[in-house]
């Protein structure tokens, strides 16, 4: 049985690994590896061209899992995703081959421009682990990650993520553009050859088990837990948005404050983690009215206020 230390030490590798290829982006790194130690999916929505790929690919190089990408396009079918029936003419049978969805992390590129149908194939992954296919149950590999990139959708060609799959992603996470310096680096980091070709892993299958149920066993005060509650009920309350965070919100951000308690070396939650996690796992899932909108409002903002209203357990 690993101690706490040594499981936290592993962390650390794991960040300094990414840190490796995503220069300057200690905190979107830290925030992901919360998101992976919490078991969730993560959607990176920002412009083209800022690393949101790259960083999905040099977390699954940094860790001895199976992992597939699949680049959403238009023409994209569910069962380009989940797999189908094929007929064998040799055995005059229908064969199951499955598809890039059997993995332990799955990159979903640009998912926003693929069609709502093939992005509900995701659906039931995100939420049960598991599939169904032709009427047929299939469990997925544990540990599952789903990292979806998506480009902001008042870009050409691109279809806004429905609610419910919004809902499924544990955090949102955007990178931003690099300092001047840092990307003055990069330029010279990539002169040869790029930083991920040689990137190793750095955490095994069990390893990263073994973190995942170590978070889950991270203590969590009932006050701090009638805390989430205040808060996401809260936002279904709040005139400026027309949909507030769901009940499923209340669990991601529990387990969130649990994964980022312990990330922070700690194995007890504090608000402060509370506060820290609801600015990633709440704005995604709400819906502002119009007149909030065109008013000038973001989500961040009703999240900032609420946060700021809300009383905190001592």
């Amino acid at each position: 049985m690993e101690t706490l230390a040594s499981l936290q030490e592993q962390v650390t590798a794991l960040q300094e690994n990414l840190a490796i290829v995503i220069r300057g982006k200690e905190k979107c790194l830290e925030v992901l590896t919360i998101a992976l130690l919490a078991g969730g999916d993560v959607l990176m929505e920002d412009v083209p061209g800022v690393g949101k790929t790259t960083l999905a690919k040099a977390l699954a190089k940094s860790i001895d899992l199976s992992y597939n990408r699949v680049q959403f396009t238009p023409d994209l079918l569910p069962a380009d995703i989940l797999g189908s029936s094929i007929y064998n003419p040799v055995t005059g049978k229908f064969e199951f081959h499955k598809g890039p969805i059997f993995c332990n992390i799955l990159l979903a590129d640009e998912i926003n421009r693929a069609s709502p149908r093939t992005q509900s194939a995701l659906l039931e992954a995100m939420s049960e682990r598991q599939t169904t296919i032709e009427g047929v149950l299939h469990p997925l590999a544990q540990p599952f990650l789903v990292i979806a990139t998506q480009n902001p959708v008042e870009y050409h060609g691109t279809y806004p993520l429905p609610e419910a799959q919004l809902d499924r992603f544990l955090i949102q996470l955007k990178l931003g553009y690099p300092a001047s310096e840092v990307e003055l680096d990069v330029l010279y980091d990539q002169a040869q050859t790029h930083p991920l070709t040689t990137l190793q892993p750095v955490l095994q299958r069990d390893q990263l088990l073994a973190m995942q149920e170590a978070v889950r066993a991270v203590r969590v005060e009932r006050t701090v837990g009638a805390y989430i509650i205040a808060l996401v009920e809260r936002t279904r309350r709040d005139e400026r948005l027309k949909l507030g965070a769901s009940p499923r919100a209340s669990l991601m951000l529990f387990r969130a404050a649990q994964s980022a308690a312990f990330v922070a070396g700690r194995d007890y939650v504090l608000p402060d983690d509370v506060q820290r996690m609801a600015r990633y796992v709440l704005p995604h899932r709400l819906m502002l009215t119009s007149k909030a909108k065109y008013g000038g409002q973001s989500k961040g903002d009703v999240i900032n206020e609420i946060l700021d209203t809300v009383a905190v357990p001592a």
